[in-house]
């Protein structure tokens, strides 16, 4: 990919349909800002026992948009995306409940999305400009960020150990 907003970046898809798709960027965390820091600049009062976590980049549409990738047994009553064992969720709400120590047992946080209209990412994955596999929550919420990447194209058979960045000819 040579935009460089993608590269090396894992993309959990979260809608495709005929209208496009959309999608959250999820190994790459935002240096800057944390996720107690972000509460604290919308006011959102976080609890002591609430662990600190990292705010991602979910990608290059709608940045000041948050988006809660969440483990499947949260339910909201409004605004959650049901996709099996894994929601999502994007309203304030949600936020206040992390801040609060309560809300999904497991959850991701971005800011932003990636964004495809109708069959352009059918046309990217055709002309090799994306590899996909399944996603499964281990890869979403247990693998650190920065191996994420590795992670699934290991999940597809890929050990990256045995390429070079070198060219030549034999």
């Amino acid at each position: 990919m040579t935009d460089p907003r993608f590269e090396r970046s894992v993309v959990y898809i979260c809608i495709h349909s005929d209208d496009g798709a959309m999608g959250l960027i999820i190994n790459k965390p935002i240096e800057a800002l944390g996720f107690r820091d972000l509460m604290q600049k919308l006011e959102i009062p976080v609890s002591s026992n609430r662990a600190g976590g990292l705010v991602l980049f979910g990608g290059p549409c709608d940045t000041s948009t948050g988006f809660v990738l969440h483990s499947g047994e949260y339910k909201s009553t409004e605004a959650t995306l049901s996709m099996g064992k894994v929601g999502l969720t994007a309203t304030r709400d949600i936020l206040c409940e992390i801040a609060a120590g309560s809300g999904p047992r497991r959850w991701l946080f971005a800011l932003g999305y990636a964004g495809w209209g109708p069959q352009q990412l059918e046309a990217e994955l055709a002309s090799n400009g994306w590899v996909h596999c399944e996603a499964d929550e281990s890869l979403l919420f247990d693998i650190e960020h920065s191996s994420k990447w590795r992670a699934a194209l290991g999940k597809l058979g890929i050990d990256l150990s045995g390429f070079s960045a070198e060219a030549g000819r034999a």
